[in-house]
């Protein structure tokens, strides 16, 4: 069975949207000749021409705002921000702008961009190249927010968002990029469902909710669980907004606990939306609901301080194991 790694899902994705329809563009600093920061887009400029795919200025701002009116003019923009910290230039272009102007225009526009972002800590990037930025877009009406976890989700979500009609904000995590996954084919042309998580694993005592890279230490924490005896079913919510609240209460139904793990300030974090789901959604089946996220603090660059600032295996069974008073084991 062929392996498909992370970057290079993204880079058939907006190969196979760039081949699937002429409006496609794709832009942004060092995604042409150079291939990438992360090497994610080689091999796209030769392919597509100068016009379709284009290196451009130092300027996140005027990227988002080239978008921004391109898509606005019948084009279909995808552009990358190099790291996620850097969006805080573009806020103006696209939560005044993109998100508004189906609104602003009486219905009568929309605007099909999508910005891909590399975030995420856990790489000694240091305090600003290492935030997920999340929750600066969560509570902006007419945006879309994608976090994939898998290569073949990445693929697929990213297609989806290329071929939506709303600007999509897609989150690559770093330490994702590497990751390799056995597909059936790993051409083929899967378009996903924007608003549609995914149950991971199966479980009865506790639903773990994550996205990214969240999403693989819920599930080797929920194999620790598994030697103390403790079952625990996992979330991988693939997009944030919109948010599929049926899921998570689905399996809240089953396990009647809720732990969500975030990699990102505790205060303001999307994790709290989730544990609103579970309070206006099922609070009579709930027996309890936490949250484990980092502390409101920057990210600290020294390796062992950043490795016990992020959430982990080890902490996200510790706290089940506190939470449901369950011995459980911990890794070497």
């Amino acid at each position: 069975m062929p392996k498909l790694e992370f970057r290079q899902a993204i880079r058939d994705a907006l190969d196979e949207e760039l081949d699937h329809d002429d409006r496609v563009i794709f832009f942004g600093e060092d995604v042409a000749l150079p291939g990438g920061v992360f090497a994610t887009t080689g091999g796209l400029a030769e392919k597509y021409g100068s016009e379709r795919v284009f290196d451009t200025p130092i300027s996140e701002l005027a990227i988002t705002g080239a978008a921004f009116g391109s898509a606005v003019c019948g084009l279909r923009p995808v552009i990358e921000i190099m790291f996620g910290d850097f969006l805080l230039l573009s806020m103006d272009s696209l939560v005044n702008q993109s998100a508004k102007y189906w609104y602003l225009s009486n219905e009568q526009a929309s605007v099909p961009l999508v910005v891909r972002s590399a975030v995420g800590a856990g790489g000694n990037f240091g305090a600003i190249h290492s935030q997920n930025p999340i929750s600066w877009f969560h509570n902006v009406p007419g945006l879309k927010i994608v976090a994939p976890s898998t290569p073949s989700d990445a693929k697929a979500l990213l297609k989806a968002a290329i071929r939506d009609d709303n600007p999509v904000v897609f989150f690559e995590h770093k330490r994702l990029y590497s990751m390799k996954e056995d597909v059936a084919e790993a051409g083929a042309s899967v378009v996903a469902e924007l608003g549609r998580a995914a149950v991971v694993r199966t479980g009865a005592d506790v639903t773990l909710v994550s996205c990214m890279k969240g999403v693989h230490d819920c599930l080797a924490a929920a194999e620790l669980l598994a030697g103390s005896g403790v079952d625990a079913e996992v979330i991988d919510l693939r997009t944030i907004r919109p948010l599929d609240r049926e899921t998570i209460l689905v399996s809240l139904a089953k396990t009647n606990r809720l732990c969500v793990v975030e990699e990102g300030p505790v205060t303001g974090g999307w994790a709290g939306e989730v544990l609103s789901v579970a309070i206006e959604g099922a609070l009579h089946d709930v027996d309890d609901a936490w949250r484990i996220a980092t502390a409101d603090q920057p990210i600290p660059y020294s390796p062992p301080l950043e490795d016990a600032f992020l959430p982990s295996a080890d902490s996200i069974a510790s706290s089940v194991r506190e939470h449901l008073g369950a011995s459980v084991p911990t890794t070497a």
